[in-house]
Parts: structure tokens; sequence; C-alpha cells
């Protein structure tokens, strides 16, 4: 399949060859001394009084070629892991917000752990997202859980891949202890680990911080399942200019992967990015702007150059609700990088550059979600589709729609959206007028208003709470006060009216 591209075969190589040179001669300010160790005992150049390390050009080379061409990401139901590059990009719901749009009252406040376990429960229901990327914070956890009262409600309720970042090897420990107690012992945890996590190793530009430097290591030299981001933000920590954002952001991946090898051969990675443009008006924080959607496009191609999965956090938005600029926003980008190959879309949930978890919002992206993967299914090209026979047979002024070939097809030639309106207007009006939020809330409390036929049975919440004393109760339950959204109120007249698209075509 040919994927839509910036760069040509010589610009990339361009970009691999800056990117080495910037690693050489610059280098990385590395923060963490085992990892300037580490990088001196694979023969980078460490200068340990001024935390550089310069990485010559053949070092880099030996080591990136080391990360495999896959990733898997494991959940609690085998049935529900991912491995990808695949045909399909792999969708998940964007992650750690200190925020949620309450559904309840429609006020932001903090989100805490109950509604970690509400969106892991809908997200096991909503086919178009793949992986529970940890949506929010958890504001109510005890002191010394904060990563477990994250990780314990959103594994508890959802049976697809969960991931997130941890603050330090004690919290990965804690969580890593948690998956044991649910899968039944170590020996089985360990036989199919299902704890994905996350790590942003670098800070642009070029400096490897301390914290995540050590958890990138950690995660290779333990096996476990761990990939990183970069996330640089374009005019105040790259230049402002595509082409000088991309090779910086290229360099810092290279070095991380570096690392990660070097930590421990064949550790999986995924080329993931989120590169943001700052608004040089006031310096705004703006994952919305349509330049996500461009960079990852060429992220896409540096990802292919190197023969690794590729990342990007698209369809992420400024806007605070779900309006028209949220669907701008949240449409160009995610559509951009299925177009240009993208195998791994970071999406779901998320409003006001990542600040806030809306319910709704989550349900209307599943749906750009299940858009993105029929785009990516393929044009269906094939001399049986052409139907010429049926064309044939059909004729001038003939009519389609009781033939038996489209009969068959009527449920899967396309897509068929569960959220966006397609009704003519009076029949809408007659309804009530909903708004595609409406009526995506109202989906979001029908999912959970169903027990969680996906929650892990007793026997292991028992083991969870035994072994660590006042964690969070992580159930899905449906919050007092969120009810089914009256559409319309009280007054709604079914009467139908005149047809006027019709009776302005006689």
């Amino acid at each position: 399949m040919d994927y839509f591209t910036y760069l040509t075969e010589e610009d990339v190589r361009f970009v691999h060859e800056a990117s080495l040179e910037i690693l050489e001669e610059t280098g990385l300010l590395v923060r963490s001394e085992k990892a300037r160790h580490r990088f001196a005992d694979h023969g980078a150049v460490v200068d340990h009084e001024t935390e550089i390390v310069r990485l010559p050009s053949n070092i880099v080379e030996t080591y990136r070629k080391l990360v495999p061409p896959t990733i898997t990401l494991r959940g609690r139901d085998p049935d529900r892991d991912v491995t990808f590059p695949r045909d399909l990009p792999v969708v998940a719901t964007a992650s750690s917000a200190p925020d949620i749009i309450d559904p309840a009252t429609g006020q932001c406040r903090r989100s805490t752990s109950d509604d970690i376990a509400r969106i892991g429960h809908l997200v096991s229901e909503l086919p178009g997202f793949d992986v529970f990327s940890i949506s929010v914070l958890a504001d109510d956890a005890p002191p010394g859980q904060f990563s477990l009262s994250r990780f314990y409600p959103a594994l508890k309720n959802c049976t697809k891949p969960v991931r997130t970042s941890v603050i330090n090897a004690d919290e990965a420990r804690q969580v890593l202890k948690l998956g044991e107690l649910i899968a039944g012992s170590a020996e089985a945890y360990w036989e199919r680990p299902f704890i994905n996590f996350g790590y942003c190793a670098v800070v642009s530009p070029l400096t490897m911080d301390f914290d995540s430097t050590e958890m990138l290591m950690f995660f290779a030299e333990n096996d476990v399942t761990a990939y990183g981001t970069i996330a640089p933000m374009g005019g105040l920590s790259t230049p402002h200019s595509l082409a000088g954002m991309l090779t910086l952001m290229n360099a810092e991946w290279l070095a991380a992967a570096t690392l990660a090898q070097m930590s421990k051969p064949g550790t999986a990675q995924i080329y993931n990015f989120l590169p943001v443009f700052a608004d040089m008006r006031d310096g705004a924080y703006s994952p919305g702007a349509i330049e996500v959607g461009m960079m990852n496009a060429a992220v896409c191609q540096m990802a292919r150059f190197y023969g690794v999965p590729s990342g990007g956090y698209l369809g992420l938005t400024n806007a605070k609700t779900a309006d028209a600029q949220a669907g701008i926003e949240k449409g160009m980008a995610p559509l951009m990088g299925a177009l240009s190959g993208v195998d791994f879309v970071v999406m779901g949930g998320l409003q006001d550059a990542l600040m806030s978890f809306d319910f709704g919002q989550a349900v209307i992206d599943n749906e750009i979600a299940l858009m993105l993967k029929k785009v990516r299914g393929g044009f269906g090209f094939s001399r049986e589709s052409v139907s010429l026979d049926e064309i044939k047979a059909t004729g001038p002024g003939g009519m389609f729609a009781g033939t038996p070939q489209t009969l068959e097809r009527m449920h899967n030639a396309t897509f068929m959206p569960e959220l966006a309106d397609r009704k003519l207007r009076e029949l809408w009006e007659s309804e009530g007028s909903s708004t595609i939020h409406q009526r995506a809330m109202n989906k979001a409390l029908e999912i959970l208003s169903v027990p969680n036929q996906h929650s892990i049975d007793p026997v292991a919440d028992q083991r969870v709470h035994d072994e660590f004393e006042g964690l969070v109760k992580g159930d899905s339950i449906v919050p007092e006060g969120w009810s089914r959204l009256q559409i319309g109120g009280a007054e709604v007249t079914r009467k139908r009216r005149v047809n006027r698209r019709r009776s302005q075509q006689r």
C-alpha cells in the first residue's frame, strides 16, 4: 500500500545523517549516572563532570538496528492482544489528564480512581479502541499508592491492553506485583505479562532526565513491555520549523533507542511522538494544530526507514467541549496519520490540550477510530467488486437497491455510524434536535449501566486488597445523578412536517 509522504528518500537519509551528526558532535545531557556509565561501557564518549554524552555514529547504527520490527501490547484477555505493525492502525485512548468533565453535573473537576474504573469499563466495550492508555489521574490515591490507584481500577475493568507511566522503579514493582496477584501467581503473570508502561526519557532539547531514563533501563533489563515518547514544543524546545523539529526529535529517539538496546538487545520500541508547535502569539500548547498531523506523516517515513512501528498522539484538541473545533482537530490529524501509514494512534477522550477527559468525547472518538480503520482497510478493489455483470443486468434506468449483491453487502460495504446523524432535518427536529455529544453521553451511560462483564473475579480482587491495605475500590459504578438526557425536553412533538427538500425538487 502506498502512503502519503512529504519527504523524498534523499530527505529521509539527510535527516538520519544529520541526527547522527548531532549525537556525535553535540551530544546529550544525561542526568542518570547509571545511564552515563552504560553509554561509556558501550563506546560512547562521556564527560561525567558536565554530564554530556556523545554517541559516535557507528555506535548508534549498531544498536538502533537491534530494535525489533514489531511490538506486542498485551491485555488480560489474550484475544485482545495487539501486535503491530498490522494492516489496521492500533488506536488508544489519550492519557493522564488531571481533570474530568463530571457526567452528572457537566462541570470540570479533579479525576479519581472511580472515574478510571468507569472509563476502563467503557473502553472495554468500545470496538474502535484497542488499548486503554489510562485516561486520567487519581486524585483520591492513598499515600504511596498513586500509580497503583490508576493501574488497579484500569486492569480490574478492562481486558484490553492497559498502559501508562509510573514515577519510579518502586512504583513499577508495585504495579507488577498487582499483575501477579490478578494472574494468580508470579509464574502465571510472567508467562504472559499483560501490563504495559510508557515513559518520556528525553526532554527536548537533547536532555535525558533522571527518573524517566532510569525507568527506560529498568523496563528493558526486566523484559517489561514499555515504549518511550518524545514530546517537544516547536519554537521553544526545537527549532520553529517542521524540518528542524523532525531532525532534533529523530536524534532524540535514536539516543533513547540506543540506550534501550544497550540495556537489553531486542527491546521492543515504538517510534512514538507528540510533536507540538507552540502558538507563538501567546506560547499556548497546541496539540490540536494541523502541524501535529503533518509531523506525524514525516515520523511515519522515518519509522519505515528504521523498520520499526510508528506511533503518534493524533486527534488531540484544544477545544473545551465536543464542538466543531474538536471535530476538526480530532478528525484531520488522525486521518493524515492513517493515510501516512501510522501504526499506533493515541487519540481518545481528552479535551482542552490533554487537561480533561469527557465520556461523550470518548464515545465520539470511538466512532472516529472506526472510520480511520475503514480508511486503512482499503478500497477493496477487485474484478468481482467492480460488479460488471450486475451493472449490465440492471441496465439503464434500473435500481440496484433490490439486487442480491446489494442485500449481501448492505452491512459491510460502507461504514455505518451509530452517533453521526443522517436523518432528514424534520425527523431530527421532531425527535428533539439532539447533538452528537448528547447522543454519545447517552450511549456511554447505556454501556456503564450494565454490570461489567470484564471485571476481574472476586477471588483475585480479594488477593489484591489483602496485599495492598487501603487500596481504592476500583469498581465501575454509575455515579449518582447521571441520568439519561431527555433530548428536546417534555414538549417534543412528533408530528411529521412537510419534507421541504422533496417539495423543492418537485
